[in-house]
């Protein structure tokens, strides 16, 4: 038991930089009682909102949760989404400072529709094209 706390030290003394796509993860709960009238789908009436890091956000997380000093090396877009991101790595103390913002990118997001214990849709906002040069 020694040897594997011994690992887990280990990892405090460890810097990380975790590149990739990083994204935002939001879960959106909430109940089904009618089907529009425009259309037959459900209308969810959200009752809960949730924002997680997805991706390589995950990873950072993750390495970050068992100990290691970890910066992030990502581009994400200039938008409210993107401040969201920035905001949840700050918060959980992962470094931030080599997160480049793009002017003409949109920070991908993975939007996860959930009623009765069941994942109904999801929606993803991403730009799959080439990097610009508007970045910060």
């Amino acid at each position: 038991m020694s040897r594997i706390a011994s690992i887990f030290d280990a990892f405090r003394s460890i810097r990380v930089g975790v590149i990739g796509d990083v994204m935002l993860d939001t879960y959106c709960w909430g109940r089904v009682e009618r089907i529009s009238p425009e259309a037959p789908v459900p209308v969810v009436e959200v009752s809960r909102r949730e924002h997680r890091l997805g991706g390589a956000g995950n990873v950072a997380l993750n390495l970050s949760r068992l100990g290691a000093r970890v910066s992030v090396l990502s581009v994400i877009g200039a938008d409210d989404e993107g401040v969201i991101l920035r905001g949840l790595f700050r918060e959980l103390s992962i470094d931030d400072s080599h997160l480049l913002s793009c002017e003409d990118r949109v920070t991908t997001q993975k939007t996860r529709i959930i009623a009765k214990n069941q994942q109904m849709m999801r929606l993803d906002s991403e730009n799959s094209g080439r990097i610009g040069s508007s970045m910060q």
